[in-house]
């Protein structure tokens, strides 16, 4: 692989600075948000009195809506100015969060958790067209890390400090404040919220999803999400149960290690980021480098999650979480410059649309598992397994890391022709 010729290394204004820390903290609220009805589950079986597969229907009923619209939610950024649209999706779902705390019924929990899918859906296609259209490729890797460090953070905030929470002062209370509180968020994005710095193609000449369906590199960073968010649904539905019930810890034992775990995961997302700009900014190809963050990060993830499987170590799934956060720094940058301006949004939603699945497969198949073997070993060797077939697909299925030519009206050709290094 040849390098990118003395690419010209520019700083980030600080206006933009600031964007990425308001989307890093989007990702890490839009995280507490969907998994905080798993925290409270125990408390809300009870005082509802609903049965088991009533509960997980609650609990699969946010993907129903969040992966089904990632379609329709690319299709809307591509169209309409991203800003906007993830300012009314974060809206919707943090309404919905707060309103969950005030409700007494099945139905009217079961609507609220797909309003918050809804809402949800818009938030990755929004990021990337936001990121592309505002960033260099040198500089979205820590942008795009910054993001998974929210999103890493935010399911060990979670696991931290959202049961203590909940046992002092109830799941209501938790519920109402977090939703209200997050409505915060909308004051500094409509202040701060970027102009955009590349101009983009009138939307009548936004590439059809029959494009995507047509190029290998659309299904190779599809596949590779769904391996790369199996293994982080899998951890996050079932990790705190394996902690508890498989390895015999305390709740507080069970908190801190996955809560650290978590928090070392974030930090490497975030480090990740940065050395791949550097790398990129003396001259390496985002193929070379974005691939060995993704595919070999993912590969060390499935490879220590399989072998905390095979002998119980903590210390192995904990490197597992640490090496996912080096796998998801990259796998939308990956997308956003192989889509480009033009087609960020949809790119990425019809990717999150596949790779979201994994929300629903990797804990039914994992509850199914333990229900037959009554041990976990069978699932860890799964995950391993999603893993590496992830990392094949990012490495050989997706083509190199430049932006695709997408044809005028909308169409594709056969055989897509690079354009070169994204615009400076």
């Amino acid at each position: 692989m040849q390098a990118n010729a003395s690419p010209q290394r520019q700083g980030v204004p600080l206006v933009l600075k600031f964007v990425v820390l308001l989307l890093a903290l989007s990702a890490f609220i839009n995280y507490v948000d969907r998994g905080n009805l798993s925290i409270a589950a125990p408390m809300l079986k009870d005082e509802l009195g609903i049965s088991a597969s009533q509960l997980g229907i609650l609990l699969s009923a946010f993907f129903w809506t969040y992966a089904c619209l990632q379609l329709l939610s690319g299709w809307l950024v591509d169209r309409w100015k991203a800003n906007w649209v993830l300012a009314g999706g974060f809206f919707l779902w943090s309404g919905a969060t707060a309103a969950t705390g005030v409700v007494h019924t099945f139905a009217a929990l079961m609507i609220l958790r797909l309003l918050v899918g809804m809402g949800e859906s818009v938030v990755y296609p929004s990021y990337s067209k936001i990121l592309v259209l505002n960033f260099d490729e040198q500089h979205r890797g820590f942008a795009n890390a910054a993001i998974s460090a929210g999103l890493v953070l935010g399911p060990g905030f979670g696991m931290l400090f959202g049961g203590v929470l909940m046992a002092r002062y109830g799941w209501r209370p938790f519920f109402i404040v977090l939703g209200l509180a997050s409505l915060l968020w909308l004051v500094p994005w409509i202040k701060w919220m970027p102009a955009g710095r590349r101009q983009v193609s009138e939307p009548t000449n936004v590439p059809r999803l029959s494009a995507f369906l047509r190029l290998r590199s659309a299904w190779g960073t599809a596949i590779g999400l769904f391996a790369v968010n199996y293994v982080n649904y899998f951890l996050i539905t079932w990790l705190p149960y394996y902690l508890v019930r498989e390895r015999h810890f305390s709740m507080d034992h069970m908190a801190k290690i996955g809560g650290g775990a978590y928090l070392l995961g974030a930090c490497s997302a975030t480090l990740t980021g940065w050395i791949s700009d550097r790398w990129i900014g003396a001259g390496a190809t985002a193929t070379l480098v974005r691939k060995l963050a993704v595919g070999g990060g993912l590969a060390m993830a499935g490879a220590f999650v399989g072998l905390a499987g095979i002998g119980s170590s903590v210390v192995a799934l904990v490197l597992g979480v640490i090496f996912f956060g080096v796998a998801s720094s990259s796998v939308w940058a990956i997308s956003q410059t192989i889509a480009g301006p033009q087609a960020a949004g949809r790119w990425t939603g019809f990717q999150n649309f596949f790779g979201n699945f994994a929300g629903v497969v990797a804990p039914a198949v994992t509850g199914f598992i333990l229900d037959r073997t009554g041990q976990f070993y069978w699932a860890f060797a799964i995950v391993t397994a999603v893993a590496f077939t992830g990392t094949a697909s990012f490495v050989f299925l997706v083509g190199r890391v430049e932006p695709v030519a997408w044809p005028p009206a909308a169409g594709f050709e056969t055989t897509p022709v690079p354009i070169g290094k994204p615009e400076r």
